[in-house]
């Protein structure tokens, strides 16, 4: 295994225990992947983000055809369609943060935007937010869902479900997840606090 390999792996390992610790994920909910050499490096199915380790990913190609390692998450077409559709996404993080999956039940599947920018970093590390109508989880139907929204956005909310964020690497995808979560916790909070008058910052420049 390669060093800038090994890298990744460790940056995703680090990653899924911190989202995992401080309960921005629960049981085996979750999945992250990272490209490398043109193959993707994917959390096995059933894998546990407080104790991922290094056995537990599974290789890919963008076909998903399954190349070496443990079984991939079942919903691995969430990973590459991401990156098929966008080729600046290197990686991609998934979780059922609760803010995010609540706000998620609220938006409409419609909106070019599914959650209101209060604050500028969401827009900042983000841009705007999809929103993918329900279907259940790793179904096809979920996948079509998500295919037929996917556009140059980096980040989506898939409904009554939870977040899915790309970026150009982990650490990017990671704080950008972050960035939506908190988004989420501050428009839940204004909205039923009767305050969901203050100005949405979505078309202002930043």
């Amino acid at each position: 295994m390669t060093g800038i390999l090994l890298d990744k792996i460790e940056d995703a390992i680090w990653i899924a225990n911190s989202l995992f610790e401080r309960g921005k994920t629960s049981g085996s909910t979750a999945n992250l992947s990272f490209l490398h050499e043109g193959k993707v490096y994917i959390s096995g199915t059933g894998t546990c983000f407080g104790t991922l380790s290094q056995e537990m990913f599974s290789v890919i190609d963008l076909d998903g055809n399954h190349l070496d390692g443990v079984k991939p998450s079942k919903e691995y077409p969430l990973h590459t369609l991401f990156y098929k559709k966008n080729p600046d996404v290197k990686a991609v993080i998934h979780t059922h943060s609760f803010y995010a999956t609540l706000w998620s039940c609220y938006c409409r599947s419609d909106a070019r935007n599914a959650i209101p920018h209060y604050t500028p970093y969401l827009r900042m590390k983000v841009g705007d937010i999809g929103s993918v109508a329900y279907a259940p989880p790793g179904s096809k139907e979920l996948f079509l869902a998500f295919s037929e929204v996917l556009d140059d956005r980096c980040g989506y909310l898939l409904q009554n479900h939870g977040p899915v964020v790309g970026a150009a690497d982990l650490f990017s995808a990671f704080y950008g997840l972050e960035e939506l979560e908190e988004n989420a916790h501050i428009a839940w909070e204004l909205r039923h606090s009767g305050l969901a008058h203050i100005e949405d910052r979505s078309n202002l420049d930043f």
